[in-house]
């Protein structure tokens, strides 16, 4: 068997811990992308003042939608690592890398900064970089591009309520 963590998985315990690794990484974006929205979506914050589209949800949605797309996200990851390793599949989990750190600079910048005109140009990347990421896992694992594919339309989403926010702001 291969080592852990340039290729393929050596055995069951590495398996789930490598899928224990993935979730941490994806939680952790979580939670530092959290510590820059939630002061400005406080009642009374930066984002509660600004004039949004009529399709915006309610606040208390973004949680509980965001939770389950970063764990389809680990999984996706995991399954690729699980075939391939970082190091068998570059491009792939390279993408993936880029991916959730263009998730990250989306909090940073549209909340953050304050900048949705920004945000919006950062995030159009970003939902490019999730496509790639799906065509890439397709080749290695169809149920790996599978998972991200809701992460995929929940952005593209959050795209137009962000194009909405700049429009109206």
């Amino acid at each position: 068997m291969q080592g852990a963590i340039g290729r393929r998985s050596a055995g069951p315990a590495r398996s789930v811990l490598g899928l224990a690794v993935f979730v941490v990484v994806c939680f952790a974006v979580a939670g530092l992308g959290s510590l820059l929205t939630t002061p400005q979506t406080a009642d009374g914050g930066w984002y509660d003042t600004l004039n949004k589209p009529f399709f915006t949800p309610p606040d208390w949605l973004f949680g509980p939608v965001w939770s389950v797309l970063y764990l389809m996200i680990a999984v996706s990851g995991w399954l690729v690592w699980r075939r391939r390793g970082f190091f068998g599949a570059p491009v792939a989990m390279g993408l993936f890398v880029a991916q959730l750190v263009l998730n990250l600079l989306w909090s940073a910048v549209f909340f953050g900064l304050q900048a949705p005109g920004l945000g919006l140009v950062e995030i159009l990347v970003l939902w490019a970089a999730i496509l790639a990421t799906i065509l890439a896992f397709r080749r290695i694992s169809r149920p790996a591009a599978l998972l991200l594919v809701p992460y995929l339309a929940w952005v593209t989403f959050a795209t137009a309520l962000n194009a909405g926010i700049w429009l109206l702001n």
